[in-house]
């Protein structure tokens, strides 16, 4: 238990810091209320330790060994997140129902960001890297994708809270768009120091 308590601050912390992820629940919370953030967080937490699995099965070391696929993978990221940002600078400035909800980022739309996250990857790494050990087995890294998984559950819970008590103080169609302005902009600061 000892060995895993350094990784489990070390999850805690790549959960709960700002990234691309964690400013897509919270605005798609505040815009669609929380019961819209549980897709985004089960697709995001179940890719992302999905892919602690993968590395430490071998996927990392394949990855690294193509420096040129994970370029490609670094400059689809930032297109697509950039397009998201685009997208939230130019949602209505009224709050919208999840009933009346045109698009919103899901399970799947999530778990796709994850692919794509250069945060995610690195922090992947980082875990079969540093955290693994170089004798560690498939139960190992299975045991580190479920640690991690439970504990960025309640990480994006929180961005997701922090979502939905902003919509409560968002009462105008000026501060809703000043909103939409941030959260885009955070996106894309966040997508750029990802990098």
């Amino acid at each position: 238990m000892s060995q895993l308590l350094p990784f489990m601050l070390f999850a805690f912390v790549a959960s709960i810091t700002p990234g691309p992820t964690n400013i897509l629940l919270l605005s798609n919370s505040t815009r669609f209320g929380l019961g819209a953030a549980v897709p985004i967080i089960l697709g995001a937490c179940s890719a992302a330790a999905l892919i602690v699995l993968l590395v430490g099965l071998g996927a990392g070391e394949w990855l690294l060994r193509h420096p040129q696929l994970q370029q490609l993978m670094t400059w689809f990221g930032l297109t697509w997140l950039l397009y998201l940002a685009w997208q939230i600078a130019r949602s209505p400035a009224e709050p919208v129902e999840a009933a009346a909800a045109p698009r919103r980022l899901g399970a799947l739309g999530a778990a796709g960001l994850q692919l794509v996250n250069p945060k995610v990857w690195m922090m992947a790494l980082a875990v079969v890297g540093v955290f693994s050990g170089a004798a560690a087995d498939a139960g190992r890294y299975a045991i580190h994708a479920l640690l991690f998984f439970l504990i960025a559950l309640p990480c994006l819970a929180a961005w997701a809270l922090l979502g939905a008590g902003a919509a409560k103080l968002l009462h105008s169609a000026a501060h809703m768009r000043r909103f939409n302005y941030a959260m885009a902009l955070l996106l894309v600061v966040s997508a750029l120091a990802s990098l």
